[in-house]
């Protein structure tokens, strides 16, 4: 029988998805699952992309350009104007997903062996991609204790190697929720700068942003613009994961050449998922901030419950609609599969994302979980009732645990 690659078998199987399996059979045996493990949201796409969906005028589904439909391209600089991210729209790259960004934006960029320095716990599928470019993802650790905050400037300094081309941000973040200052951004800034870096910032959630202060986007920071790399997704902001519409946005003018190839050997994002996200622009003030109200009112809703649980602690998180926490348990991993496997409360069970998946690092977030609140404020309620009993049944609980 030949051998598979090395690389399928180093691939790191998803944190959010592989417990999948586990989940349908619960779901087989009649049990309710809370699924808290991905980031679904459960929120109404605009009407207006529906209504663009359902009411196509096309004689034949064609293919578009390879750097997605000129009229699409043109409303994303228009939106991204209003956040004062001055690109135009031969900056817009449209991709199959924010997933094709990252990837298509890493094989544009890296070549086998060279190193991007990111931040953890970090989105697990950077992993995946970096692999798939044969680049190597060096991490600096966060620490929940400090609530995810930018680890120290000199610990990213000592990882810079002559095969460092990068340093990867997510902000708002996933997994974390945690959205980085001006301070932070600048710091940043000034280590792409002095080392010619590209920086590359996952920016997908930029509506949910907590704080009350300005949303920064690496576009904003000055003397860097040629060494953004700004990944993108239509997914979280309109609700609408399914149509698989992403966007690279640079001015680095070899790189989109690059890019462009990249495109042309996939052909071209889809056409349908296209018309839906271009009409979703024009969803509105009003779309956007009833989005925005109900995940601050379930982000206090779920913070506040985890942290009455005895021995549970989630920081606050100031953006997107994750947080990690930390639970009274021997082992994440352990718990979750045990969930989903031998556990059930009122006929129903929590399905969490294990967050050791997010890290690099062995051994941490061995006791971490992410959860995400795209579940109505009903629902997490039930969850939180369901986690606080599974908590106190498990045999690998601590003393911290509920008794």
């Amino acid at each position: 029988m030949p051998e598979t690659s090395k690389r399928g078998q180093i691939m790191p199987a998803s944190p959010i998805r592989k417990l999948v399996p586990l989940a349908n059979k619960a779901k087989e045996r009649g049990v309710k699952v809370y699924q808290l493990n991905i980031g679904q949201p459960d929120l109404p796409t605009p009407q207006a992309g529906l209504d663009a969906l359902k009411h196509i005028d096309r004689k034949v589904l064609e293919y578009s350009p390879s750097e997605g439909l000129r009229s699409l391209r043109d409303k994303l600089a228009d939106y991204y104007h209003r956040f004062n991210i001055d690109v135009d729209i031969d900056d817009i790259i449209v991709t199959t997903g924010g997933s094709e960004a990252v990837l298509f934006a890493f094989m544009a960029c890296l070549d086998p062996g060279d190193e991007i320095i990111v931040p953890e716990p970090a989105y697990a599928n950077y992993m995946a991609f970096a692999i798939s470019a044969g680049a190597k993802i060096v991490t600096v650790p966060s620490s929940i204790d400090e609530g995810f905050a930018l680890p120290p400037l000199e610990k990213f300094e000592a990882l810079i190697t002559p095969r460092t081309k990068g340093i990867l941000i997510c902000n708002p973040n996933n997994p974390t929720g945690y959205l980085y200052t001006m301070k932070e951004m600048l710091q940043i800034r000034d280590l792409v700068k002095k080392y010619d870096l590209f920086l590359f910032s996952d920016e997908v959630y930029r509506e949910f942003c907590y704080t009350g202060a300005p949303y920064i986007s690496a576009f904003h920071l000055p003397g860097v613009e040629q060494n953004v790399v700004l990944i993108d997704s239509v997914s979280k902001r309109y609700n609408e994961c399914g149509i698989r519409i992403g966007a690279i946005i640079t001015k680095h003018k070899e790189l989109k050449q690059n890019v462009m190839k990249f495109c042309q050997a996939r052909l071209s994002p889809p056409l349908l998922g296209q018309i839906v996200a271009e009409a979703s622009i024009d969803a509105g003030a009003d779309y956007m901030l009833m989005t925005y109200n109900e995940y601050v009112e379930r982000r206090k809703f779920l913070i506040d419950g985890l942290n009455r649980i005895p021995g549970c602690y989630s920081p606050i998180p100031m953006g997107a609609f994750y947080t990690v926490v930390s639970l009274p348990v021997d082992d994440a991993d352990r718990f979750c599969e045990w969930c989903l496997n031998d556990f059930e409360y009122e006929g129903a069970t929590v399905f969490m994302a294990p967050a050791s998946g997010f890290y690099t690092t062995p051994g941490m977030g061995k006791r971490e979980v992410r959860m995400a609140y795209v579940l109505n404020k009903a629902d997490l309620g039930h969850a939180l009732k369901v986690l606080t009993e599974a908590l106190r049944a498990y045999p690998g609980k601590t003393a911290e645990a509920p008794q």
